[in-house]
């Protein structure tokens, strides 16, 4: 693998994991408390569907990056 296909898969892991932790989340699967507050940080009660579908977007987008950047070589 050269670089580019090595850095291409780890940023299309990376964005598959939290476009699925938002999907889990949104649909209620999920739930994690907020870690780190700066301001008033409430926890998401019950289901979200904005986070959901933005959850399967991201997840979709993370896939797809993964697969291009491994198959071509990182756009080559």
């Amino acid at each position: 693998m050269r670089g580019r296909q090595i850095v291409g898969a780890i940023l299309g892991v990376f964005v598959t994991s939290l476009g699925l932790l938002w999907l889990l989340q949104g649909t209620g699967v999920l739930r994690i408390r907020p870690i780190l507050c700066i301001a008033n940080c409430e926890e998401v009660v019950g289901p979200s569907p904005f986070w959901a579908a933005a959850g399967a977007v991201v997840l979709i987008i993370g896939v797809i990056v993964a697969i291009v950047s491994v198959k071509r070589g990182g756009g080559r």
